[in-house]
């Protein structure tokens, strides 16, 4: 086993395939890989990528630093997690640099340990050189001086006035006239990170592990639970003993009517008489995310009501899923799903006064799914697409008359381009049905193209079930897809955790009975 390096940089990366065994080895060796993706759809046979990392920042009026969170695109080609760095990639010559800060020395090592350095980089990541930062400034003007139209190509407009700091000759020299690009490398990462490595897949199947394993957790003590603050304590906590010590986003623990708050993040209200719960967590690993939702009952035991609209939106999900594979159109799996929500709501006597072809088009399920079916993932938990596209997007040239309002992008960062899925592409599926009171009362009751098929009277039967929503993360695979989050119960399964999680006997010498029940409850 590998020793674990002796300074601080937090991207030492854990072992991919020993998902058991804490095993320290050598870091990303994609992101040359992945500069040459960049370049190829750059299409272009010179230039230099120019792309800086986050910055280390403090608070206003304090000196507690801000939490650092790498920017993604900087990590897709760097793999560091090292703040005030800079990378660039020479096109021409096929050359990935890191250009970090000084090592930490004096009373900064003191407080805060030892920053990696130089050597160790350069041992341990995929750069053909690393040098500190006060070194690019000669770097570039090098580059300028060797490149007969040197253009330098950056992710956005306001990068220009940093860079022109650096690419700027002295008069005597400036016979050439740099030429800043900030068009067209944006959309070339994004039509590169949409496609996933074999380095980014192990990433997110190894974040997905651990997020089971914290939903697990959840749903072996939830029986013994007061407050949604602890189910986020728990899931949060048995990330952090599984050393991905960063949420991929904010954990949503909705109870009762909480659930159908698609992003609530309170998580602080009691359990007491709510019915259902619904958990949307993952962690990250490496910078990469996992994305999953659960619903089940506190109780161990769905009331009939909420056991109804479970099966509808499991049945959603299951044949969406099975929709999935390279050359589909997500939107229609998005139609897909509201087809499958109407009939199903017909059904239950929720929609009603019409034929279903008239209710589907109307839209009157967006009332009960305000929400797209899916979104990419990987660096992000809404990650980007060609494009920086929505995998639901109204671009397409001809649509069905009633497909256009299913297309709404709520929430999902995505933003414009074709949603054909291909293989090595990570995308979430997760419908749902919702039981907002305000939002049906203040926003689709008042919308009389939709209103006159939702039976208001049956309304008051259901809000207490809140919202069901189940989520998992999807390889498209060559021949169809592989659904990495397969293995966090839910349904049936879930129901005997939750039954049988607090029955299994501790058996711990000399420990009182009210020791024994505190075991029993935290799973710590």
């Amino acid at each position: 086993m590998d020793e674990r390096p002796a300074s601080r940089d937090s991207s030492w990366s854990l072992d991919v395939e020993e998902f058991e065994d804490v095993v320290y080895v050598s870091l990303p060796t994609a992101t040359k890989k992945h500069a040459r993706s960049v370049a190829r759809h750059l299409n272009v046979k010179s230039g230099l990528v120019f792309l800086p990392g986050s910055p280390s920042e403090e608070y206003e009026d304090s000196d507690e630093a801000v939490h650092f969170r790498q920017r993604r695109y900087f990590y897709y080609i760097s793999g560091l997690t090292i703040p005030d760095c800079i990378v660039t990639f020479d096109i021409g010559r096929n050359d990935l640099r890191a250009w970090i800060p000084p090592t930490s020395s004096g009373f900064r090592v003191i407080y805060n340990g030892s920053s990696p350095s130089r050597e160790e980089i350069q041992e341990n990541y995929d750069f053909d050189h690393v040098d500190y930062i006060n070194k690019l400034d000669g770097y570039v003007k090098n580059f300028i001086r060797s490149d007969a139209e040197p253009t330098v190509f950056l992710l956005h407009k306001y990068d220009e006035s940093f860079a022109s700091h650096i690419f700027i000759l002295p008069p005597a020299e400036n016979k050439k006239k740099v030429r800043f690009d900030s068009n067209v490398l944006l959309p070339s990462m994004n039509a590169a990170r949409v496609i996933k490595s074999s380095y980014e897949i192990k990433m997110i199947r190894k974040a997905c592990q651990i997020t089971a394993k914290a939903h697990i957790n959840v749903l072996k003590h939830v029986k013994a639970l007061n407050n949604e603050s602890e189910i986020e304590a728990i899931f949060t906590a048995t990330c952090i003993a599984h050393q991905a010590k960063q949420q991929a986003y904010g954990i949503i623990a909705g109870s009762g009517p909480n659930a159908s708050t698609l992003h609530y993040s309170e998580n602080n209200e009691s359990l007491k008489g709510r019915q259902l719960v619904c958990l949307d967590a993952g962690c990250e690993w490496n910078c990469y995310a996992s994305d999953v939702t659960r619903t089940f009952p506190l109780s161990g035991e769905y009331t009939p009501e909420a056991k109804e609209i479970y099966d509808l939106v499991a049945s959603m999900q299951e044949k969406c899923i099975a929709m999935v594979k390279p050359g589909a159109d997500y939107r229609d799996i998005n139609l897909k799903a509201h087809e499958i929500a109407t009939e199903g709501l017909i059904k239950l006597g929720l929609l009603r006064n019409g034929p279903t072809e008239d209710i589907l088009a109307s839209g009157a399920s967006r009332a009960f799914l305000p929400h797209g079916l899916g979104h990419y993932m990987g660096l992000e938990t809404h990650d980007v697409g060609d494009g920086g596209a929505l995998l639901l997007t109204k671009s397409r040239g001809k649509m069905r008359a009633d497909e256009k309002m299913f297309l709404q992008s709520a929430e999902n960062p995505s933003s414009t381009a074709a949603s054909m899925l291909s293989a090595n592409m990570v995308i979430t599926v997760e419908p749902g049905i919702y039981f907002n009171r305000y939002a049906m009362e203040e926003v689709w009751l008042k919308n009389s193209r939709i209103s006159k098929y939702i039976n208001r009277d049956l309304l008051e039967k259901y809000y207490p079930v809140g919202g069901v929503r189940i989520e998992d993360d999807i390889l498209v695979t060559e021949d169809g897809y592989e659904n990495i989050t397969r293995d966090i119960p839910k349904g049936d399964a879930a129901l005997r955790i939750i039954n049988e999680g607090l029955n299994e006997t501790v058996i711990i010498e000399k420990v009182t009975a009210q020791e024994n029940q505190q075991r029993k409850r935290w799973f710590w």
